[in-house]
């Protein structure tokens, strides 16, 4: 049922969580000018709880709806993109409360930065450079999970491509590598099959250590 979601959970300790079956929120990236990507942050209205603080689109996920469902309507209603405009690449759950309630960030692109429409519950919306997202005065629990959710940046080249133009129009995009988190795929050429992606950290004695493989299949889903 439509709304049935919204109400407060009680923990143990007496604090409370909003979503009677749990709350989802989207992660939306699209592609910066220049590079690398940004990512949509709603800045919370005064009056909500934390309010002033930039957190993600998201809120209580009704009983018949799926994590996924639950963080794109919202993301609709509070920011004015359609879930038709969204491509969802992966999910983590980044809260948990003693009395089973929980947060499940989804993680998706979208193809560019997509105008916005605030409502009530925001003060406004932007699309922020990952790399700035920590600049601003984020909600604890958003703070608190960014890590684990931040793409770093990667490139790919490809070789011996049968349709290279199939690979062009997937990137870029949100690449999920489970426990190794979240990349965000770039393409610098087109003579690969295996995408060769360079993790951004210091670069070890030998190059070939630094070198992430991924299959075409993993590339094009």
């Amino acid at each position: 049922m439509r709304g049935d979601g919204d109400g407060f959970v009680k923990n143990p300790d007496g604090t409370r969580n909003w979503g009677r079956f749990g709350a989802a929120g989207l992660l939306l990236r699209a592609p910066r000018a220049g590079g690398g990507a940004v990512v949509l942050l709603q800045h919370r209205a005064p009056w909500s709880h934390q309010g002033g603080t930039w957190a993600l689109p998201g809120g209580a996920r009704d009983s018949h709806e799926s994590t996924v469902h639950a963080a794109v309507r919202e993301t609709e209603e509070e920011a004015g993109i359609t879930g038709a405009a969204v491509r969802v690449r992966g999910s983590r759950v980044t809260a948990t409360m003693p009395s089973g309630w929980t947060y499940t960030t989804v993680v998706a692109d979208v193809a560019e930065p997509l105008p916005t429409t605030p409502n009530i519950e925001s003060a406004e919306l932007a699309w922020v450079p990952e790399d700035e997202v920590e600049d601003r005065p984020l909600h604890p629990g958003f703070a608190a999970a960014w890590p684990s959710l931040r793409a770093q940046p990667a490139r790919i080249t490809l070789e011996d491509m049968v349709d290279p133009a199939a690979v062009a129009a997937a990137l870029p995009r949100t690449v999920d590598l489970g426990e190794h988190g979240f990349v965000w795929l770039q393409a610098t050429g087109r003579d690969g099959r295996t995408a060769r992606i360079a993790e951004p950290a210091e670069a070890p004695a030998d190059p070939a250590d630094n070198i992430l493989l991924l299959t075409l299949d993993q590339v094009l889903s």
